[in-house]
Formats: structure tokens, C-alpha cells, sequence
């Protein structure tokens, strides 16, 4: 039984009928009306040492990293992040530990406004659980939404985080190993972008498991099938430097840890999208197409594309 077949055969059934409750169980993020019409939208990640970083990482990037991958499920959702509340649990107290891990939390969450307005604190192996609320006006972005002749795009570069997880035991890295693992520690939660996609992407998702797992969840949810261009995932010279292209190929298509978004838009809207990012600054690449069907597939040219890394992460 892995992650997913968990949550639906014990939890999702909790998640009772209720006029307020826009999106419950499934998604990104929960998503709650609220005043007018606007959202809250609610997420909720859990870190643990071990399996989501190194027992060793340094104690300001765990606290960066933990913050900046639960914004990324606000920014899937086309939020902007409010508040937060921290489950930390601990082996002890180290001052100069936790002195470096909350300013490393606190600076991700002083580049959005986000404050701390609770959470709790226990001994035992190391795991940082936070839950963050998030506002939006209007309808949120989900996974449900594709439509056939969708455009598929991706934000930044693929497969940097995974490339950064054969370096973490590299004493001395070269510029290129710095940027891949600066890439891991420090993701950039897409939260200007993904607030500039409401009205105009389909479907939405953060690309935390993967993107190869993360294009079949909006397939599954969508009832649609994604077809993705291998040679248009978009890879950044540091990969490519240090793995060479085929290595970087793999790892940018099932690669996960990136937080990049990856969202379908209208071919009418797809100009307007692309302006956009252009003046934010962000760049977004055009990767693949929707389709009736099911599942993702990869192509080379004409031909279908195996891939070696295929699952994506799972915790079970």
C-alpha cells in the first residue's frame, strides 16, 4: 500500500460534505471559503531527517527548505502564503542548532509576510511538521482542471535537487555542484507565478515527487493523458556539466525535490502566460500536451521515450 492508496482508504472518508469545504482531501492544498470571495487554502508537510534531508544538513537550511516547499503547495493552489503553525520535534535542546534552523525559517517566511502564530515542540528523532495557511481571491488552481489541447508548462529547470543528492557526501564541490545543491537546500517557492495563473491555467501541481509522478496526478484527477517532448524539459547547465545529458535527462523527468510548478493552459491563453512570466522575471518552459486518455508519456521526436527512473518518490 503506498502514500496515496493510505490517505484514501483511511482518511479521505473523513473528509465530510460541507458547503465551505471547496476542495478537501486530494490536492495540494485544502481550500476553505472564506469572506466574499475569497479562499483559504491549507497545507500541511512533513520533514523528516533522514528521508527528506540529510541527518548532517546544515540547521538553517533545514529550516529554509522546510518552509520552502510547504509555500510551494500554497503557490500550487495559486495562493499567497499568511500564517503557519510549526510541529518541531527534536532530540534535545541545542541552542545554536535551533538559533540557525528558526533563522533559516525565518527567512523564507520574511520573503512572503508569513508569520508564526503557533505550533508545538517534542522530544524525540529529528522532524519538522509545519501547516500553512494561505489566501486567495477567487477560485483556487487544482489538479482537476485539465482540458484536452492543453498546453503543459514548467517553471524553472528540472532535475537540479535530484542531481544535488549524489553531491551531499562532496566535501569540495566545483561552481556547478553549488549551484545543484544550493538548488535542494534552498527551493524557490513559485508563489508570484502561481498567483498569476488564476483565471488563466487549467490545473496546477508542485513538482516535489517528480515529474513524471506529478504529471500522472493531474492525469488521474483530470481524466486525461499528458504527452511530454523529452527534449524540451528545460535543464540547466550545472546538471548538464556534471552529469552529462542523459543522466540530467533522467533526472529532470523523474528527478523530484524542485518545487517548480507544473500547470496547463488554453493555447488562447497561453501568449498572455508567457508575458506574464516574462515581466515577472520567471522563466516557463512549453513541455508536452493533453490529450484524451490516461498516464503520461514520454517522447523523443516520433518515438515513445522509456525511462529508466519511473515511479517517482513514494514513501511506501
Amino acid at each position: 500500500m503506498n502514500e496515496f492508496d493510505l490517505v484514501k482508504k483511511f482518511f479521505e472518508p473523513m473528509c465530510l460534505e460541507n458547503p465551505d469545504v471547496l476542495q478537501g482531501i486530494g490536492d495540494d492544498g485544502a481550500v476553505i471559503k472564506w469572506l466574499g470571495s475569497s479562499s483559504l487554502v491549507v497545507a500541511t508537510d512533513t520533514l523528516v531527517a533522514g528521508v527528506h534531508f540529510p541527518h548532517d544538513m546544515e540547521a538553517a537550511a533545514i529550516g529554509y527548505r522546510s518552509g520552502a516547499v510547504n509555500i510551494s503547495d500554497i503557490a500550487a493552489m495559486g495562493a499567497f502564503p499568511k500564517y503557519a503553525t510549526l510541529g518541531l520535534t527534536i532530540p534535545g535542546v541545542d541552542e545554536q542548532w535551533l538559533f540557525q534552523f528558526s533563522n533559516g525559517l525565518n527567512e523564507v517566511f520574511s520573503e512572503f509576510g508569513c508569520s508564526l502564530v503557533g505550533g508545538d515542540t517534542t522530544k524525540g528523532p529529528l522532524a519538522v511538521n509545519l501547516t500553512l495557511i494561505g489566501a486567495a481571491e477567487g477560485p483556487c488552481l487544482k489538479r482537476c482542471g485539465c482540458e484536452d489541447g492543453d498546453l503543459v508548462f514548467v517553471s524553472g529547470t528540472l532535475g537540479d535537487a535530484r542531481g544535488a543528492l549524489e553531491l551531499l557526501d562532496s566535501n569540495e564541490l566545483n561552481a556547478s555542484g553549488k549551484y545543484l545543491r544550493n538548488r535542494f537546500e534552498k527551493p524557490e517557492a513559485r508563489v508570484r507565478l502561481g498567483m498569476s495563473l488564476l483565471g488563466h491555467a487549467n490545473a496546477c501541481i508542485d513538482i516535489s515527487d517528480g515529474l513524471l509522478a506529478d504529471l500522472k496526478h493531474l492525469c488521474d484527477a483530470s481524466e486525461k493523458a499528458i504527452v511530454v517532448d523529452i527534449d524540451k524539459l528545460p535543464i540547466s547547465k550545472s546538471l548538464l556539466e556534471t552529469f552529462g545529458y542523459e543522466r540530467a535527462l533522467t533526472y529532470a523527468a523523474t528527478g523530484g525535490d524542485d518545487y517548480e510548478l507544473a500547470f496547463t493552459v488554453s493555447p488562447r491563453n497561453a501568449d498572455h502566460v508567457l508575458r506574464v512570466a516574462d515581466w515577472l522575471e520567471q522563466k516557463i518552459s512549453i513541455v508536452g500536451e493533453v490529450q484524451e486518455g490516461s498516464g503520461v508519456v514520454f517522447k523523443e521526436g516520433q518515438e515513445r521515450r522509456e525511462l529508466l527512473e519511473t515511479s517517482g518518490y513514494r514513501h511506501f
